[in-house]
Parts: structure tokens; sequence; C-alpha cells
């Protein structure tokens, strides 16, 4: 009796937990290599986390506290073995153009970390709603041209917003334009010790990318600039340095959710679940395919979002999967999840350990760190290639990235999804369709278009629309047959309609073709369906419209309803 009660809560938790089985039978075996790849990415995590706590407004230590428990909590909840989550540039950036303003006029570091749990609440919450009701499918709405526009104007803003740091002048809030003109203004203020450390750093990065490609370049650059500030006490020259980060474990911090900012941060959470969702289930898709495995997009947003509120309990802010620490833990052999957890652990022991270390790290250093992270995030390479072979997707891409530069990164998200949005809307509106025919001594249909050598028979309109017969696109699909119909080169005597093409009818589609078929029966044209005679019998039952009413003939297929042509035709 207690053994079927362990194995059934056992069982229940794992339903929810998919990783728990993995974890609870884990062995020695790929312990060692685990071990690495957790150390590996603890290495890359420290100082990303640190920069990034700084790129969203927060103090470094709210990096770590974004990193920890989230990491651990993904490891349970998520179906990737090799997708690392944690802070992330697109997100940071994002947290930080939505709570700037709510905050401008008080500037209250508190009450900014205050909304950002609220807003990191939301952005759970979202993602387990959408995983409740199956929405996974939503990270296909932002195609790879639409998030690749978004995530390279997210990376120039980045880099943009990093130079006053690098150049040791202040800095200004706003979109990326707004930030480029203040920094040109500012310019003539370098603190040139500022930036001779950057430019040092910059040149140990480059060489390290040529001496050594796997270094784990961002520890280096933040072990070194950290202990040169130090040594050489650069504080006292002048060097904006983090300064003091508590060691302590976080406090909880009540979230702040003031009524008049209500819109702004549902709407800024609603935009960060489908963001981070969809940049973390593009990388984790592409691990899972090339270690020969598949994910669950639904499991994948219920882990994001429990994560993420995770993230908000240890008083961090929202989080997504990680491209360049996947990539490390990938490189590094971790095939399993105890890599999220070693590096989990590695990352806890330096916040109680090492804090006292990090106070000397330089701003600067966090600029250099973020903007070859953002540099990485960039790929102008599928620009090229996207308008060579599709110059839609181009200027789709083009439009989402000039939008999130010059308009900031909230107006470009939104801009972003709206065009995924349109775009999809315009191709179910607006959907290809085709006349089909028959070439000489083969078999079957073929579309007019496509093959030059097939054929329309005389007298029949056999039409394919590639696309559900629905509200928005039932009077397109009227006005293509009427126009069809009326420019055949020979009267047109049946037509037949494609059945198979369409997924669905609703009730406006079922009217349409109830009107349509009145019209071309007064003309005496005989309209025929293949392919949907059950859903049409099931509208005219339901509506008690006559069979000789509906004047529609239904097919089971396309070629007996061309048989039933050819024998009213007189055809052989």
């Amino acid at each position: 009796m207690t053994f079927s009660l362990v194995t059934a809560v056992k069982n229940r938790l794992s339903r929810w937990m998919p990783g728990l089985p993995e974890l609870l039978s884990y062995n020695r075996a790929p312990f060692k290599r685990d071990l690495i790849a957790g150390l590996s990415v603890a290495a890359v995590a420290l100082p990303t986390s640190i920069a990034y706590a700084q790129l969203a407004g927060f103090s470094p230590v709210v990096g770590l506290y974004s990193t920890i428990l989230p990491m651990i909590v993904y490891a349970l909840f998520g179906s990737s073995r090799q997708l690392i989550v944690g802070p992330d540039a697109a997100t940071c950036a994002m947290i930080m153009a939505a709570l700037t303003p709510l905050v401008a006029a008080t500037d209250d570091p508190e009450y900014y970390h205050a909304l950002a749990v609220s807003l990191t609440l939301f952005t759970g919450f979202f993602c387990l709603l959408a995983g409740k009701f199956r929405l996974g499918f939503l990270a296909d709405f932002l195609s790879r041209s639409i998030l690749m526009g978004l995530l390279n104007g997210v990376a120039i803003t980045i880099i943009i917003g990093q130079m006053a740091k690098i150049f040791g002048v202040p800095s200004s809030g706003g979109n990326g334009l707004a930030q480029l003109l203040v920094f040109f203004k500012q310019v003539i203020h370098t603190h040139i010790p500022t930036l001779l450390l950057s430019i040092g750093l910059c040149v140990l990065y480059f060489v390290l990318r040529h001496f050594w490609k796997k270094a784990p370049w961002a520890l280096i650059l933040a072990i070194v600039a950290t202990l040169v500030s130090a040594i050489f006490e650069f504080s006292s020259h002048g060097v904006t340095v983090v300064g003091e980060i508590s060691s302590a474990l976080p406090t909880l911090r009540l979230p702040a959710f003031p009524l008049e900012t209500w819109g702004t941060i549902l709407s800024a959470a609603a935009a960060l679940s489908l963001i981070s969702f969809s940049s973390a289930t593009l990388t984790g898709r592409v691990f899972a395919a090339k270690n020969g495995y598949e994910i669950d997009s639904n499991r994948e947003l219920v882990a994001l979002g429990v994560s993420n509120i995770a993230s908000a309990l240890s008083q961090g802010f929202a989080i997504s999967g990680a491209d360049s620490r996947t990539a490390v833990n990938d490189a590094a052999g971790g095939k399993t999840r105890m890599v999220q957890i070693f590096a989990a652990l590695a990352i806890l022991l330096a916040l109680l350990l090492l804090t006292r270390f990090l106070t000397h790290m330089p701003t600067a250093a966090l600029g250099v760190i973020l903007i070859f992270s953002a540099i990485g995030l960039t790929d102008f390479s599928i620009l090229r290639k996207l308008s060579s072979v599709s110059r839609s997707e181009f200027y789709i891409a083009l439009i989402t990235l000039l939008s999130v530069v010059l308009m900031g990164i909230m107006p470009g998200v939104l801009l972003a999804v709206s065009i995924a949005i349109l775009r999809f809307l315009t191709r179910t509106a607006r959907p290809a369709d085709y006349r089909l025919g028959l070439i000489e001594g083969q078999k079957g249909f073929y579309e007019v278009d496509h093959y030059p050598e097939a054929k329309e028979v005389p007298g029949l309109l056999l039409y394919r629309f590639e696309a559900s017969l629905i509200f928005f696109n039932a009077g397109y699909f009227r006005q293509r047959v009427m126009s069809l119909i009326d420019h055949s080169a020979t009267p047109v005597r049946w037509l037949v309609i494609d059945g198979r093409s369409l997924n669905n009818i609703d009730l406006t589609g079922a009217m349409m073709l109830y009107e349509l078929s009145k019209t071309l029966s007064a003309r005496g044209i005989v309209i025929a369906l293949t392919g949907r005679s059950e859903q049409i019998t099931r509208w005219m039952r339901i509506h008690q419209v006559d069979d000789k009413e509906m004047n529609v003939r239904l097919f089971p297929n396309r070629r007996l309803a061309f048989r039933s042509f050819r024998r009213e035709m007189g055809m052989k």
C-alpha cells in the first residue's frame, strides 16, 4: 500500500515536473562531464547576470537572485535538457523600457524593484495560463524574420546604451536614437582612465577569442578588470565601480501594483511572456534537434512561468532562455539537467563568498561584457539572406529592427507582435488559390499556374482555396469564384470546390456557399464540394436547410465529382 502510494505520488509529480524522474535516477557516469559544464555555465552566468542587472536598472546582486532559483526550478519543470535560463539581454532591456517611465517622477530604487517583482510575477502567470490553455503555438507567431529583426534591434540598442559606460560619461534613457544623440553631446567629456580601461578589455577579449576560442571570456574580463581596479584603486581616480554588493540571501519584498500602473505592467508582462517564450523556445528547439530529442512547447510555457515566479519570489526580475549560456553548456558536453543544478550552486557560493571582491568591478567592464554579448546576439547575415530569398520577409525584419532602435524596446515589441498577427490574418484572409486541370497521360489534377502543360477541362472549374472558409475570407472566396467564372475561356457548367484544403467552414462560410449556390443555380451552373460532405450536411441539419434548397452536390473526392461531371456532360 505504501509503495503504491509513493509510486502514485511520484507519477503525479512527474507529470508536472518532467525533470524529476531524471534527477532522482541520476547516476555517476555523467557526473564529471556535467560538473565541468555546470562550472563553465556559472563562469559565464556570473558576470553576465551582474551586467544584465545593471542593464535593467537593478543592483548587481539582483542579477544573481534572478539566476540561482530559476535555474533549479527549470531543471525540474522544463522539457529541454540543455536550455539554461536566466537574465537575458532582450528581457532586461524590455523591463527597463517598461518601468523607467513609471518611476521617473519618484526616482525611488525600492519602488522600481517592487514594480519589477510585480512585472515578473505577471509574466510568470501569463506563461502559466498560456500553458494551461495549450497556447504553445504562439511561439510560431513570431516568425524567424520578426524575431531576428527584434533581436538585432535590441542588440543595437544595448550597444548604444553601453557606450556611455565605456567612455565614462553620463548616460540617458529613451530609445536608441535619443541615447546616441546624448552620447555624442557628452563624448567631449570622456573620462580618459575609463576609456583606456575599456580599450584594454576590448584588446583582451580579441586576444582570448583568437587564441582560446572556448574561453569563458566574460569571467576572465570581469576578474582582470576587478583585480586591476582593486590593486590600483580605480575608484579614487574617478572610475565608476559596482560598489557594495550584499552577500545575504534575498529578503521578501512585497510587489507594488498601484492602479495607475495596471495598463503598463499587464501589457508589458504579456509582451515579455511572448518574447521570452519565443526566444527560449527557439534556442531550446535548436539544441534539442542537435541532441536528438524534441521539446514540448506547452510544457516550456509552464516551466518558464514557474521559473519567472521563482525569480519574483527570490526578488529577481523576468528571465528567459539564454542562448550563449546554453551554447556553453552544449560545448562543454552537458547532457543532463544536473548542469543547471551545479551551475546554480556555484553561483550561490559566489554570492556568499565573493561579493567583497566584486565591489571593485568597474562598470565599464560590465559595459564591455554587455556590448560583446549583444554583438553575439546579432545576426545580420540572415538579413542579407532574406533580401535575396524573400523581399517581404526582409522588409518585415528591417521594419522590426528600425522600430526597436528608433521607437524603443516596448513599442518595437508591440509592433513586431502586430506585424506577426497582421501577417497571419493577411495570409488567411487573402490566401493562395488555384485552378486545377489535367495533364495528358497523367493521373490526378494539377495547378494550372504551376504546371504549364496542365489544361482545364472545358465547362469545368475545379477550384482550390488554400485556407479555412471563415468569416473574414468568405467574401473574398465568393469574389474570386465569380471572377474566375466570368473570365473563363469557355462557359462554366460545373464549379467543383476542392474541400481538402478547407480545414474549417464556419457559419459565415456555410451561408456564403448557400447564397453562392442560389446565384450559380440561377445561371444554370452546378456547384459541387468534395471532401467536406459531413460538415455541410451537419450545418444543413442544424439550420434546417433542405437539400434541394442548398443545391450543392457533395462528393467524397475529386475523382468521383469529375466522373459525375463527365457523365452528365455526355463525355467519355
